[in-house]
């Protein structure tokens, strides 16, 4: 059965097949790869991650709890420094292994196409359902809500939860790697709270030389992450709100140049990567207008709470802004975001 009979005005549904998960990371090809190991020219390597209990807290997002780590257990015994030889005496060996409660999309992460839908007639019946990248469906494609206490086993395995579509599993087995370039807007703008339309983007592009292609994967650095480690793990709303350049998402010119560029993916150091709430009006609107111009319509994933201080000053004192990216997710059936560890490799 078809999805769909009409796809939303300025998507590319259909585009990269009639059944395809991956929307804008097909732009990652063999030859976008290459484009980005011919930019290793010193063989450093930068970690774009944030430590993963940070921010620390849930003042960001009061549904996502900071990592907790134990020990794995065995007949209520935790095996952390475990003498093996309480099972064989002849052994010498001391054993430690753990295990991890963590919400996906804590810290520094990737968000999958299952992560942002919206109501919308796929029909041409008068009547919006509840869909998703390339018309797959709440509820058959992506299962209603099970919680963690109901679920029976992991990713969707014995239980009816995660993403049967759109899961961040497609984007692990793709790669995720080719050519990233950064736009540092500290430079520009310091680490206060600066609202970017397509006007200020333009102009930074222009002043800094930053030649964007089809394929790449645009890197943001607006400071936030780097307020988030000064704050240690105790972060402050005031601050956080007040901290960072975030982009404008309900600026159509900015959403346009995002359809009409050909990047692959947005990679931000921020939270949410756009303005919350919007700037945007009417009665019926997305509050994320760039997640549902990019996840919803083009199939372009959104990377948020990177940390880009180092790969940025490093760049700026060699007179750069491009470099290989690779930034694979946990490939974790149904989940509809993942935590990851970016590298940069210049």
């Amino acid at each position: 059965m078809k999805r769909w009979n009409h796809r939303p005005e300025g998507s590319n549904w259909g585009d990269f097949g009639p059944d395809d998960q991956l929307g804008r990371i097909n732009l990652l090809t063999q030859e976008q790869v290459l484009k980005g190991v011919r930019e290793v020219r010193e063989g450093k390597v930068f970690c774009l991650s944030l430590p993963l209990d940070l921010p620390g807290g849930m003042v960001l997002n009061p549904r996502r709890k900071p990592p907790r780590l134990a020990a794995t257990q065995r007949d209520g015994v935790p095996y952390m420094n475990f003498p093996m030889e309480n099972l064989d005496p002849s052994s010498i060996d001391v054993l430690s292994d753990d295990e991890v409660t963590i919400s996906l999309q804590y810290s520094t992460q990737w968000d999958a196409l299952a992560h942002v839908g919206a109501q919308f007639d796929v029909d041409g019946s008068g009547e919006p359902r509840k869909v998703y990248y390339n018309g797959y469906r709440a509820g058959d494609d992506i299962p209603d809500a099970v919680t963690h206490e109901d679920a029976d086993g992991c990713c969707g395995h014995g239980a009816s939860f995660g993403a049967k579509k759109l899961g961040i599993e497609n984007f692990a087995v793709k790669g995720m790697q080719g050519r990233g370039v950064l736009v540092d807007f500290v430079r520009h703008f310091g680490h206060g709270r600066t609202l970017i339309g397509y006007k200020e983007l333009a102009a930074i592009l222009e002043s800094d030389n930053v030649q964007i292609e089809k394929g790449d994967m645009l890197v943001l650095r607006t400071g936030f992450a780097e307020t988030v480690v000064e704050l240690g793990g105790k972060p402050d709303a005031d601050t956080l709100h007040n901290s960072g350049a975030v982009l404008n998402g309900a600026d159509p010119e900015l959403l346009n140049w995002i359809t009409e560029s050909g990047i692959a993916a947005i990679c931000a150091d921020n939270y949410a990567v756009e303005a919350y709430p919007a700037l945007n009006e009417g009665d019926k609107k997305s509050l994320l207008p760039l997640h549902h111009h990019c996840l919803f319509k083009l199939g372009l994933p959104l990377a948020e709470l990177w940390y880009l201080r180092d790969l940025a000053l490093w760049l700026e004192a060699n007179q750069r802004n491009r470099f290989l990216l690779t930034a694979p997710p946990l490939r974790l059936p149904g989940a509809v975001g993942s935590p990851v560890t970016p590298i940069a490799t210049v």
